[in-house]
């Protein structure tokens, strides 16, 4: 498939398809790429289109520039005057009660891998919309901090939930507690991301995404993301009683009976996710 990119310079959000894999690219360079209401529409409505898309079957998220994502934009933030409350906008308040549908879990929910290229700097809530992503790959001099007990915010976007099942409770509790900073290095030691060097970062990340677009079944992959997120809440017995079911309901479908005639006649897979 030939390269595809969305023509409007002054997106917040770019799209760009090639081959199987879509690219969403957070476009605030000059500001950090600071997220704002609008990044977030545009973020949403891109993921969207890349789910609709039957043609992309992995998506990556990177940043612009030198940063993926410095967090909100604190411009754009208005505190209350000292004494003063201020009530939580109307869009903060009117979240569907499923657990993926919340803001921003509802990426655990996209039935196509999500790839996080963390080309920079990461914080606040674009250090979250990573949390949410499949797989995690950062530069590895790149920093992330959750920065939200410095500025007098608590553990926003569900990251006291997530962060603790993906680097164990003590981990979560420093970085959350403290709101340090960490390099790429360092949160791999965790087990957060996979560090790499700064030299041809996305094209290794990019071709990360490639190969689960192109050797992995669309169906299996939309599965068994059912499976990773929806058994956080289960039990073994559910699990395992829900896993036995969606086994032999492969057996009917064309991406098994692929799967087997590619390993047999050594060939590349062409998986229909049906």
């Amino acid at each position: 498939m030939a390269d595809a990119a969305e023509t409007g310079t002054n997106a917040e959000v770019l799209y760009m398809v090639t081959g199987r894999v879509a690219t969403l690219t957070l476009n605030r360079p000059d500001k950090m790429n600071a997220w704002t209401p609008r990044m977030e529409a545009e973020f949403r409505a891109a993921m969207d289109r890349a789910v609709a898309d039957d043609a992309v079957r992995a998506i990556m998220v990177t940043g612009a520039g030198r940063g993926f994502c410095a967090g909100a934009d604190m411009g754009r933030l208005t505190p209350a005057a000292p004494g003063e409350s201020k009530a939580a906008p109307a869009a903060a308040r009117d979240y569907t009660p499923d657990n993926f549908g919340q803001r921003y879990s509802w990426l655990l929910d996209v039935p196509k891998p999500i790839v996080a290229a963390i080309n920079g700097a990461a914080a606040g809530v674009g250090l979250c919309i990573t949390l949410y992503c499949d797989l995690r790959y950062m530069v590895e001099d790149a920093k992330l901090t959750t920065a939200f007990a410095r500025r007098g915010l608590i553990a926003e976007h569900g990251s006291a939930w997530i962060l603790p099942r993906l680097i164990g409770p003590m981990a979560a509790a420093d970085l959350l507690l403290s709101g340090r900073v960490l390099t790429g290095r360092e949160a791999a030691a965790l087990g957060l991301v996979r560090a790499l060097p700064a030299e041809g970062f996305i094209e290794a990340v990019h071709a990360v995404a490639a190969d689960l677009a192109e050797f992995s079944s669309p169906r299996s992959m939309r599965i068994i993301k059912q499976q990773l997120y929806a058994g956080l809440f289960q039990d073994l017995a559910t699990a395992t009683h829900l896993a036995d079911s969606e086994q032999v309901k492969c057996f009917a479908t064309e991406d098994f009976r692929e799967g087997v005639a590619h390993f047999v006649e050594r060939r590349a897979p062409a998986f229909t996710g049906r």
